[in-house]
């Protein structure tokens, strides 16, 4: 008697299948390790953004959490706000690039009120000719930067404080996406040279991937005829780049060189230590993430288990290669990182730690 043969099922079942799972097992995680319910402090705050979409948005719900009361500036009217709502402290994002040149005449201003300041400084340390300047004008200066630290001091600032930086999951979590979003390889961010020299590495390889390389200047690429189908020139908004995350099987975080140079301001010359805001970002969409080495990874991520390292070119393809084939080890490195980040590394998280600041007697 013959067996009877196993139809084979089509290949967008399949697929349908594995990406359902694959979101089922990772909406659990976000069941299990939502961020949960903090303390509301009686504190009336002003909060002026910078313009960083996917910081500024996870900073102002989890204050509307967090303070009994939020009001929201912009750079322009910080004093006229200042003077009129009378918050107990003002907290500034960053204080550069879209602030206006009377920035440091306002807060002065708004201290001479006897409001208490702070700034959180969150592209260090790639501005420091003129975050020198500036964190001079400040009550506190918080920096994600852990290099940045012992500098400020160093520039007599009385309270300086590490704050790293970490993510909104409302923003950022895994979903659903359409086929235009599905890839083997995702990078988001712009072409600095560390970047575009590791990609001209690897343009062999990755031509025979299906890889969405997107932001600005990739034209510096030596390789970028080979690339170039796979390059999206330009800015997505932090919505699409959760969308992008969510999609791919692998995305890769490259961080920034902070050398003194065409693309940065750090005149001091100071080095980076700490992770960027893509780390979590990417972790809390659920996806696995190859990552290059900052010193102060280890302290919020674990290699080998919650997120994959690299150190060269050669040892990124290979990792590549190998977890394009293994479905079920990169959901288990997914699964763990996203777990991590809602734990430890949310905004609801994070910012009770500048709170515990601003309102000590």
């Amino acid at each position: 008697m013959k067996a009877k043969r196993r139809k084979q099922r089509p290949r967008d079942y399949r697929d349908g299948y594995s990406q359902g799972y694959r979101l089922g097992t990772l909406e659990a995680v976000r069941q299990l390790n939502s961020p949960g319910a903090e303390a509301c402090r009686p504190l009336k705050l002003m909060y002026v953004p910078q313009g960083f979409e996917a910081i500024d948005t996870g900073v102002i719900e989890a204050l509307q959490q967090l303070v009994s009361e939020l009001v929201v500036s912009t750079p322009e009217s910080m004093l006229e706000t200042a003077a009129r709502e009378r918050p107990g402290a003002v907290l500034v994002m960053n204080g550069l690039h879209v602030f206006p040149e009377n920035h440091l005449e306002q807060i002065a201003e708004i201290r001479n009120l006897g409001i208490t300041t702070a700034i959180w400084f969150v592209d260090d340390p790639y501005f420091t000719q003129d975050t020198s300047q500036i964190c001079r004008s400040y009550d506190h200066v918080f920096t994600h930067e852990l290099g940045c630290v012992e500098f400020y001091r160093s520039l007599k600032v009385l309270s300086v404080h590490y704050l790293p930086l970490c993510v909104n999951p409302s923003m950022f979590h895994p979903r659903r996406t359409g086929p235009q979003y599905n890839y083997d390889v995702v990078f988001i961010g712009n072409a600095f040279h560390n970047r575009t020299k590791l990609f001209d590495e690897l343009a062999p390889f990755l031509r025979t991937k299906k890889v969405l390389i997107a932001g600005g200047f990739w034209e510096r690429l030596s390789s970028y005829d080979q690339l170039e189908p796979s390059i999206s020139p330009g800015f997505i908004p932090p919505a699409e780049t959760a969308n992008y995350y969510s999609g791919a099987k692998l995305v890769i975080n490259i961080h920034r060189p902070w050398e003194t140079g065409q693309d940065n301001r750090n005149s001091y010359g100071l080095p980076s230590r700490s992770i960027n805001p893509r780390t979590y970002e990417i972790s809390a969409c659920g996806t696995m993430q190859l990552t290059d080495v900052r010193d102060d990874l280890r302290n919020f991520y674990r290699p080998g288990y919650d997120l994959e390292t690299f150190g060269s070119a050669g040892e990124l393809q290979e990792k590549i290669d190998y977890y394009l084939k293994h479905e079920k080890e990169r959901r288990i490195y997914a699964l763990r990182s996203l777990r991590t980040t809602l734990q430890n590394h949310t905004f609801i998280a994070r910012l009770p730690q500048l709170l515990n600041v601003l309102t000590a007697r």
